[in-house]
C-alpha cells in the first residue's frame, strides 16, 4: 500500500505538545491540530437527537407498535434448581387470542430445559394483547422434579454443595469487554484458575519487601437497571426478517439470529433507533430475542417480547460479585516487590466473574501472580457491566495501595507517583489534586463530633480498544447534502453526534449540516457498543471516508477552476486554490455542478499508526470528599473530582456527561446497590425499583471534571472512549475516604450504615 508521512500532535494538555511524524496510508487525511484549532471537533455541540428525546418524539423499541403485532410473555421458573418432567400447554393453546407457544431449551438433546435458577424463562406465549398473554401463562402447568440448590458463593465452593453444571462449561465473550478464558478445569462449582500472565518469583519478591500486607476485599452483585428492559420485536416475512431491538450491537444480533435459524445474514435486518440504556448487558440475541423469532416464524406475525421489570432484574444480567485476597510486598522507599492475587466470583449460571488485569498491569512490580475463579450458583447469569472485572479489581487494589502507603508512612499520592509508570495518570494526579486541593487531607479520624469528614482517591486503568470491523459510508448529494451511514448504534452516548462532528470538521461545515443514519444493519457493519471501543473504531473510518469524498469533489472542482486538485482547500463553505485565491467556488455551487447525482466513499478502520506512545491505557484518577455521621452510619458524598483522559475528546459536553454518569453509578455501587437472594427459596427479594436501592437525585454530589486532552498520534482522529474509565475508580476512592474519615477500614461494599456502625463498634 502506498503511504505518506504526516505530522501529528503528541502529548498531554498541561504539558508540552510536540509534533511527531507518522507514516500513514495515502488514502488517509493529514493530521488534525489540537482541538483548540478546530471548529467542530473538541467542542460542546448539542446532541443531534436532543430535541427528539426531551419531547418524547424518539421511538424506543418498547414504544413501537407494528400492524398485526402480537405480545410475547414468558413463563419463568418457580424453583432455582429442577428437572422438568412435563409441560402442559393445552389449556393455554385453547385460550382465544393466543397464537403461539414456544418452549425454550438450554440443552439440544432434552425435551425440556434444565432449571438452574428461579426466574429462568421456560415457555414463551404470543397473544393478541398482554392481558391474554399473561392469562395464558397462568394456564400452563409445569411438573417439576425439584433439586437442591445453592445461591451463596462460599457455600457453592464447598465439596458438599449442590452442583450447578455436571460437565465443563464454555461461554463466548460478548463485545462488552469481559474476560472469559477457555478450557479451564471445573471442580464442583469452581471453574479455574485463570492465571493471566505470571511474572518473576513471588517468594523472592516477598523476601525483598520491608512490609507485606494480606487483606480480603469483597464486592457485591449489582444489576444493570436500565430504564428500557431487554427485548425485541421480530417480524418474520417470506422475503426476510426485520428485528427492532433494544441492543448495544446490531451486527451481533443479526449474526446470532441468522445462525440460530440457519438464515443468510442478508435475510436478517436489525434496527435500533433509540435505546434506553444497556451498560454492557444488551449484547447479542438473548433468550427473549430467540423466543420472539420462534413465535414470529410460527405465527407469521410480528411478535414483541420485552422483559418485565422483575425479569430484567433476575435474568438479564448483572455485575458478578468478588472475594479478592491480595498479598503485596513493598519496600520502605515505596517500591512494590510482589503482588499475589486470588479471587472468586459468581456470575450465577454464567461466566466472567474475574477481577480483570488491573493488579497485573497498572503498577510497576517485578513479581506477580493471579488465580481467578468462577463459582457457579443457582442464580441469574452475569453479563458485561461497564468495565467488567476492573471495577471489582480496583476496589481491592486501590484500597491495598492506601494501606501500604500508611504502613510505610507515605502519602497515598506519593506512593502512586513512585510506582505508576503512566504519564497520563501522572498528569491526571497533578491536575486533579490541584483542583481538589489534596493538601488539605488530614490524618485519619481527625474530626471531633459525630460528623466526620474524609477525603480519598483512587486510580483506574482501561485499555485503548479499537475494532477494525468498523465501516462508514459518507455520501455527498448534488444539492450539497452530506449523509453518513453506518450500522453502529447510539446507546445514548452520542455516537450520532460525534460522527456528524467528524464529517463536518473535514468539510468545513456545521455539525447540524450533516445527516447521520445509523443503527441499521442495511448500512455498513460496525462493532457493538462495549469496552469503550466505538469512538476509537468508528471515528477514524468516518473521517477517512469523508476525506475520500472530499478528494473526489476536489477532482471535479479542479476541472471547473482549471487548477491542480492538490492545491484546493475547503473552509467556511468555500473551496479555493491555495496558489491563486481568485480561483474559488462555494461548496454548494460545486456540489450542484457534479456530473453525477452523488459521490460516495466507504472506509473501514485501519490499524493503529506505528510509533512510540505515551501509555497504552486510558488513565483516570478520582478524588472523593464525604461526611460520615457516626451516630447513624450514614455517608453523604460531598464532592467528586474526576480527572480523565480519552485521547482527543470529540464532544466535550458528551464526554463530561459520560463521566458524570459513571461517577453516579460508582456512588450507587459503593453505597447502595446489592442483589439479595433468599437462601431458602433462591428467589431475588428486591427485584423492583422501589426495593432495589440505587442512587437518587439527593445523593448526587458536586462532580468536578478535569478533562485531559491526550494526543498519541494513533489514528486519523486519535479519539477513544470514556464509558468504562468513568465508572471504575469511584467506589475505591469512596472507601479510602471513609477510612480517612472514621479511621476504620471497611473492605466490603456496599458500605451501608450498619457496616459503618459495626466497624466503629469494633474499634
Amino acid at each position: 500500500m502506498d503511504t505518506k508521512k504526516i505530522k501529528m500532535p503528541y502529548g498531554i494538555t498541561g504539558e508540552k505538545i510536540q509534533e511527531v511524524e507518522r507514516e500513514v496510508p495515502i488514502t488517509e487525511p493529514d493530521g488534525w491540530p489540537v482541538n483548540a484549532q478546530l471548529k467542530q471537533v473538541g467542542k460542546s455541540i448539542k446532541r443531534l437527537d436532543a430535541e427528539a428525546k426531551v419531547t418524547g418524539a424518539a421511538r424506543y423499541t418498547s414504544d413501537m407498535q407494528l400492524p398485526g403485532m402480537l405480545i410475547g410473555r414468558a413463563l419463568i421458573a418457580t424453583y432455582p434448581s429442577a428437572n422438568i418432567k412435563g409441560i402442559d400447554t393445552s389449556a393455554a393453546e385453547k385460550l382465544p387470542g393466543v397464537y403461539g407457544i414456544h418452549i425454550m431449551k438450554n440443552e439440544d438433546d432434552r425435551e425440556y430445559p434444565i432449571i438452574r435458577y428461579a426466574g429462568q424463562p421456560i415457555v414463551a406465549v404470543a397473544a393478541i394483547n398482554e392481558d391474554i398473554a399473561e392469562e395464558a401463562i397462568d394456564l400452563i402447568k409445569v411438573a417439576y422434579e425439584r433439586k437442591n440448590f445453592v445461591v451463596d458463593i462460599e457455600k457453592a465452593m464447598t465439596p458438599e454443595s449442590p452442583i450447578v453444571y455436571e460437565a465443563a462449561v464454555e461461554q463466548e465473550e460478548s463485545e462488552g469487554g469481559e474476560e472469559i478464558a477457555e478450557g479451564l478445569k471445573l471442580e464442583g462449582n469452581v471453574r479455574g484458575p485463570n492465571q493471566g500472565q505470571p511474572r518473576g518469583e513471588l517468594e523472592a519478591g516477598f523476601a525483598a519487601a520491608d512490609v507485606v500486607l494480606e487483606q480480603t476485599y469483597r464486592t457485591q452483585v449489582q444489576t444493570h437497571n436500565a430504564l428500557e428492559s431487554h427485548g425485541m420485536i421480530v417480524d418474520w416475512r417470506p422475503d426476510g426478517v426485520t428485528i427492532y431491538a433494544s441492543t448495544q450491537g446490531t451486527q451481533g444480533v443479526r449474526d446470532e439470529f441468522a445462525d440460530l435459524f440457519d438464515l443468510p445474514r442478508s435475510k436478517v435486518r436489525v434496527i435500533v433507533e433509540y435505546m434506553g440504556g444497556g451498560f454492557g448487558a444488551k449484547h447479542g440475541l438473548g433468550t427473549y430475542g430467540g423466543a420472539a423469532g420462534h413465535l414470529s416464524k410460527m405465527t407469521g406475525r410480528p411478535v414483541k417480547m420485552m422483559a418485565s421489570r422483575k425479569e430484567e432484574q433476575i435474568s438479564q444480567g448483572n455485575r458478578p460479585n468478588s472475594i479478592q485476597r491480595l498479598k503485596v510486598g513493598v519496600t520502605k522507599k515505596g517500591d512494590l516487590t510482589a503482588i499475589e492475587q486470588e479471587s472468586y466470583g459468581t456470575a450465577g449460571v454464567g461466566l466472567g466473574a474475574g477481577v480483570g488485569g488491573v493488579a497485573q498491569g497498572m503498577y510497576t512490580c517485578p513479581n506477580f501472580r493471579t488465580r481467578q475463579y468462577d463459582v457457579f450458583t443457582h442464580a441469574g447469569p452475569g453479563a458485561a457491566w461497564r468495565a467488567p472485572g476492573a471495577v471489582q479489581g480496583i476496589f481491592g487494589l486501590e484500597q491495598m495501595m492506601d494501606e501500604l502507603a500508611e504502613a510505610i508512612d507515605m502519602d497515598p499520592m506519593a506512593l502512586r507517583e513512585k510506582i505508576d509508570p503512566s504519564r497520563i495518570r501522572k498528569a491526571a494526579r497533578k491536575m486533579g489534586a490541584e483542583r481538589f486541593d489534596w493538601s488539605r487531607r488530614k490524618p485519619k479520624a481527625s474530626d471531633t463530633g459525630p460528623i466526620k469528614k474524609g477525603i480519598g482517591m483512587a486510580q483506574s486503568s482501561w485499555w485503548r480498544i479499537h475494532n477494525l470491523n468498523a465501516t462508514v459510508e459518507v455520501k455527498l448529494l448534488r444539492d450539497g447534502a452530506l449523509e453518513v451511514r453506518s450500522g453502529v448504534q447510539d446507546i445514548g452516548t452520542g455516537t450520532k453526534t460525534i460522527l456528524a462532528q467528524i464529517v463536518a470538521e473535514e468539510f468545513g461545515l456545521q455539525t447540524e449540516d450533516v445527516m447521520v443514519r445509523i443503527g441499521d444493519t442495511l448500512f455498513p457493519d460496525a462493532p457493538g457498543s462495549g469496552g469503550s471501543q466505538v469512538t476509537a473504531s468508528i471515528t477514524p473510518a468516518a473521517r477517512n471516508a469523508a476525506y475520500q469524498v472530499k478528494m473526489k469533489l476536489f477532482d471535479q472542482v479542479a476541472k471547473i477552476l482549471e487548477v491542480d486538485a492538490s492545491t484546493l482547500k475547503l473552509e467556511n463553505g468555500m473551496i479555493f486554490s491555495t496558489k491563486d485565491s481568485s480561483k474559488k467556488i462555494s461548496f454548494q455551487e460545486a456540489s450542484k455542478k457534479l456530473p453525477v447525482s452523488q459521490i460516495t466513499a466507504t472506509e473501514s478502520r485501519t490499524p493503529e499508526y506505528k510509533g512510540d506512545y505515551l501509555h497504552w491505557d486510558l488513565g483516570s484518577v478520582q478524588f472523593a470528599e464525604l461526611s460520615v455521621d457516626t451516630e447513624t452510619g450514614h455517608i453523604h458524598i460531598d464532592k467528586i473530582v474526576a480527572a480523565h483522559s480519552c485521547g482527543r475528546p470529540i464532544n466535550v459536553r458528551q464526554v463530561e456527561s459520560q463521566i458524570n454518569g459513571g461517577v453516579i453509578q460508582g456512588i450507587s455501587y459503593a453505597l447502595y446497590e446489592d442483589r439479595i437472594l433468599d437462601r431458602n427459596t433462591g428467589h431475588m427479594v428486591n427485584h423492583t425499583l422501589d426495593t432495589y436501592k440505587a442512587t437518587y437525585a439527593a445523593d448526587i454530589p458536586e462532580i468536578d471534571i478535569v478533562l485531559l486532552e491526550d494526543y498519541n498520534a494513533k489514528s486519523s482522529t486519535d479519539a477513544y472512549g470514556i464509558g468504562e474509565p468513568a465508572n471504575i475508580a469511584t467506589a475505591a476512592a469512596i472507601a479510602n475516604a471513609v477510612y480517612n474519615a472514621i479511621g476504620v477500614r471497611i473492605r466490603e461494599i456496599p458500605i451501608t450504615p450498619d457496616k459503618v456502625l459495626k466497624a466503629l463498634n469494633q474499634v
